[in-house]
């Protein structure tokens, strides 16, 4: 999921965990609790796209790291309100937070004016903690060791079972296993899921933590927003059939298939089906005047790969794409191999541009592919033509 969704998500975790003990510092270290999996994207300007895609999810994203995470960042922040030092290393600690944070959103983002904004931010933030942790001495706190682990445990365990509801998967059993649980059943950005949980969050900021209604707040929120995601496998339990019965219909014989929703909505889903020779696809809004899905089909063209068994790049991209990828000829004579599992950004074309996920290839000296370009965001100036058609599609036909 989303980051803002992440870190609503640990906050409302760590709430209910130490909240009635520390008040709002629960949501603060929540917060940063639900946030530290996702910390794996400062290595993505040292790889390529597709490391980043292979690395993301991985290891900072399984169970062992949440019990391992959970000890370390549990005894360090322990250790911090347990120190005669407490003052300095709070200023510092949440200073270098905030810098971290900045700094990774000035290398990810690609636009000058979110970088402004990082800078502006990192500034303010910088100079309140200055002024915060100056003279004021902080309170002692009445928590254990325990309670720490504890709160890290499930804010930061949390976090990968929440992505594992998500097409992209997640490496839940690394280093063990690298097989990617995905359920698909809910986009990684869903507002409908996030925003119960911050107005829980931010209602709650304002009582005291004695008061047995910041409990009953948050618990609410929780609840409203595990309704809606289990509605959400009920509603791909309904594409699903739909689905079905549209491949039966046009008398698809397929091998497998798999529906996942569109970005930022329940509504509208991505359908795709897996013959021997082809991908069947199309797309479903339950505003759909008749319930069946309008099938394309493109041929799979594994063959145009002449691929050793052990080239890392043809192998990755299979794995990371659980086997639904397939391959076109350019109008340059190279080679695109696309995740089929995204689709494309124009429902009706499938002309090398329109896919979400691709990737250019070409062989190097010793006969092993190499990428030579990669793209897994919409073009900029696409975006808000992308989203217009989205609406509308949603809307139904």
């Amino acid at each position: 999921m989303d980051s803002l969704t992440q870190i609503a998500l640990g906050a409302a975790v760590a709430e209910v965990t130490l909240g009635k003990k520390i008040g709002n510092k629960a949501i603060l270290w929540g917060a940063v609790g639900g946030t530290i999996p996702d910390l794996d994207v400062l290595a993505n300007p040292f790889m390529s796209e597709l490391q980043a895609l292979a690395f993301h999810r991985g290891i900072t994203h399984s169970i062992l790291f949440a019990v391992l995470g959970a000890l370390f960042f549990g005894w360090i922040v322990h250790q911090v309100y347990e120190s005669k030092h407490h003052n300095l290393i709070a200023g510092i600690s949440w200073s270098a937070l905030f810098a971290l944070i900045a700094i990774s959103i000035l290398v990810l983002a690609d636009q000058i004016l979110i970088r402004m904004g990082a800078v502006v931010l990192l500034s303010v933030l910088l100079f309140s903690c200055y002024r915060k942790y100056r003279d004021r001495p902080l309170p002692s706190m009445d928590t254990t060791l325990r309670d720490w682990q504890t709160l890290f445990f499930w804010t930061i365990f949390t976090h990968p079972i929440l992505d594992s509801f998500t097409t992209y998967g997640t490496q839940l059993f690394q280093p063990f296993s690298s097989y990617r649980v995905g359920f698909n059943n809910i986009s990684v950005a869903d507002p409908l899921y996030t925003i119960p949980l911050i107005i829980g969050l931010f209602t709650i900021s304002f009582y005291r933590k004695e008061n047995h209604k910041r409990r009953t707040i948050i618990w609410s929120a929780i609840l409203i927003s595990s309704l809606y995601m289990a509605l959400t496998i009920w509603n791909k339990s309904r594409v699903n059939q739909i689905f079905v019965e549209s491949l039966k219909s046009e008398q698809i014989d397929y091998q497998r298939y798999m529906t996942s929703p569109s970005i930022l909505n329940n509504v509208l889903w991505f359908c795709l089906a897996e013959t021997e020779t082809e991908h069947v696809f199309g797309l479903y809004s339950f505003f759909d005047a008749e319930k069946k899905v309008i099938l394309q089909k493109l041929p799979k063209n594994w063959e145009l790969l002449s691929a050793q068994k052990d080239d890392p790049t043809v192998n990755t991209l299979a794995w990371f794409s659980n086997n639904y990828y397939g391959v076109m000829r350019r109008s340059d004579g190279s080679l695109q191999i696309n995740d089929m599992r995204y689709g494309t950004y124009d429902v009706n074309s499938t002309n090398e541009e329109s896919f979400i996920f691709k990737f250019g290839v070409k062989k190097d000296a010793d006969g092993y592919y190499q990428i030579t370009d990669e793209q897994v965001r919409p073009p900029a100036e696409k975006r808000s033509q992308i989203f217009k058609d989205l609406w509308k599609r949603i809307k139904g036909i």
